[in-house]
């Protein structure tokens, strides 16, 4: 199975996001039951490793907290734009939390994500140049800003990857104090 550890969203403002995804060429959107903030993608797991992960994000501590979502923005690799997404204000509690979650998986024998988190919700992916319509896009849009989210809890969700767009289940949560 695949898994990965994030922060799910409130429905409305899974809508206000769903309200951003139109008229761009060349971008697959996100479903709107899929908006998340990813703090760790896990990848593959075997039933065992699953059981594991369950028992290490379980010994997570921490206080809830809020965050909000701010301005929009792509990803690139060589001049070609591979993900629409939506920002986040920077928040240490989100840091130190995406930290702990990282800690935890790393004493059950995870390799570290080498990647530097850069906190975002996915809106749209893609494989497109990086062109005019694109930084449009981004520009008009770059004044979203969200109302405060209140993370009270972490969520392990597994992936299935189908024909069209993955499907994503809750497996467990973790509450935060």
């Amino acid at each position: 199975m695949r898994l990965f550890v994030a922060l799910d969203l409130p429905w409305e403002i899974k809508e206000e996001l769903s309200d951003l995804s139109f008229n761009l060429n060349g971008a697959r959107w996100v479903p709107t039951d899929n908006f998340h903030l990813t703090l760790r993608f896990i990848g593959e797991a075997s039933r065992l490793q699953a059981e594991e992960i369950d028992l290490a994000l379980a010994t997570l501590r921490g206080r809830s907290f809020s965050f909000s979502l701010s301005g929009l923005g792509w990803f690139e690799k060589a001049g070609r734009a591979n993900a629409l997404w939506v920002g986040v204000e920077r928040n240490e509690h989100l840091t130190r939390l995406q930290a702990k979650v990282e800690t935890a998986l790393h004493r059950i024998g995870l390799p570290p994500d080498r990647r530097r988190f850069t906190p975002h919700v996915t809106l749209a992916r893609m494989d497109v140049p990086v062109t005019q319509h694109l930084t449009s896009f981004v520009q008009a849009n770059n004044l979203f800003r969200s109302a405060p989210i209140h993370a009270d809890n972490v969520t392990l969700f597994s992936s299935f990857l189908g024909k069209d767009q993955p499907t994503y289940t809750p497996e467990a949560e973790y509450a935060l104090g």
